[in-house]
């Protein structure tokens, strides 16, 4: 005749399920709920400040009494010229769907910063939202899944700010802005393809 557990081995083992029980239900909760959840953010347009005064005239020059206020420096830009330069447009794209489950839509542009830097930018972007989501530059615009990635080698640019919104992402030191180019949105875990955006003059 088998013996019935007894009380105190229930208890044991309901505790040992509830301990893990905890990390698979969060583990459940991080892949899940992005698809539920919508992050949204807005940076603002790039630009890089301009200096306003040259070197040797970051100085107040004194008034004369018998001469009035000083003139105005000739380096001294006109107020509307100084502050910030407007980046240059060299690359565009339109993000397209990876297939029905994995959606993307808005614009990928490659600006070139006054200071020498890219960045490329993100407008009207929204894309499905997934765990652990990443932007890849890719040296091509031919269509890109998972096998190709390996083949052709990517700059990772982080982790994406938000599935909705503008957001600006650093391009690495030495990036060459002819091209070919394509913006893919990648599901690090699962190694899936959301979204992509080819880019072109």
């Amino acid at each position: 005749m088998t013996e019935r557990p007894r009380p105190r081995s229930k208890r044991r083992l309901l505790i040992a399920a509830g301990v893990l029980a905890i990390p698979a239900v969060a583990l459940a909760w991080w892949l899940g709920s992005p698809l539920f959840l919508d992050t949204e953010v807005d940076e603002a347009f790039p630009t890089v400040e301009s200096a306003s005064l040259s070197p040797e005239n970051d100085q107040p020059t004194p008034q004369s009494a018998e001469t009035g206020p000083p003139e105005t420096p000739a380096t001294l830009a006109p107020e509307s010229e100084q502050g910030a330069a407007e980046p240059v447009r060299l690359l565009h794209g339109s993000f397209v769907d990876a297939d029905t489950a994995h959606r993307g839509s808005g614009s990928a542009t490659i600006l070139a910063l006054e200071d020498g830097s890219h960045v490329v930018r993100f407008e009207g972007f929204e894309v499905t939202n997934g765990p652990d989501l990443h932007v890849l530059m890719v040296p091509t615009t031919e269509p890109i899944d998972r096998a190709s990635l390996a083949e052709v080698g990517y700059d990772d640019l982080g982790k994406l700010k938000g599935n909705v919104g503008n957001q600006n992402y650093d391009l690495p030191e030495g990036f060459d802005p002819d091209g070919p180019w394509t913006v893919v949105i990648y599901c690090e875990p699962f190694h899936v393809v959301f979204s992509t955006a080819q880019l072109s003059g």
